[in-house]
């Protein structure tokens, strides 16, 4: 399956000259971060289970979620594999009866389910490599606590709602 790095959810901001949303995927060890454009609802999807907002009924991802624990499965973890022509592949991993399946999904979709299931997110080196990213170990003091121990929050959110588009290139969800 090739090389793979472990991601979190940075967070989600706004292309500013079209009002998309972008979600930042950064390394566990905060060497590299990659955004990719998404939809309003997935970034919706995935800002209510950031946020820990609790809805009244079952949105799709949490019908998706609670559709896998009925029938014994688990997602196991979700892969951002593939950039091609500008739109970014992933897969879920379901370990189902002993066996793993893997789904071709949206990295959106891949990513609020993998949320909601506390699995594990990964993007291949190949897409790191060729997708258009950033270094963040040079920003790592801006992430560091400071002397009083507080983070700096407000700089990295700072520099997440300043991104512009082409500091990366344009990407499809």
């Amino acid at each position: 399956m090739g090389e793979k790095v472990k991601m979190t959810v940075a967070g989600i901001t706004m292309d500013s000259t079209n009002n998309m949303p972008i979600i930042i995927l950064k390394s566990e060890n905060d060497e590299v971060a990659i955004p990719i454009w998404i939809g309003l609802v997935e970034a919706s999807a995935i800002a209510t289970e950031l946020e820990g907002i609790q809805l009244g009924r079952p949105m799709t991802h949490d019908l998706l979620r609670n559709i896998l624990e009925g029938l014994g499965g688990k997602l196991q973890r979700i892969v951002v594999n593939n950039l091609k022509d500008n739109t970014f592949y992933a897969s879920l991993f379901v370990e189902l009866n002993g066996s793993e399946i893997e789904i071709d999904s949206r990295p959106s979709d891949a990513i609020a389910l993998a949320l909601r299931c506390s699995a594990e997110i990964y993007v291949s080196k190949k897409v790191i490599d060729t997708s258009q990213h950033f270094d963040i170990s040079a920003l790592k003091q801006v992430l560091q606590p400071n002397q009083s121990g507080e983070g700096n929050k407000d700089k990295w959110t700072e520099l997440l709602e300043n991104l512009k588009p082409e500091d990366f290139g344009k990407y499809k969800m």
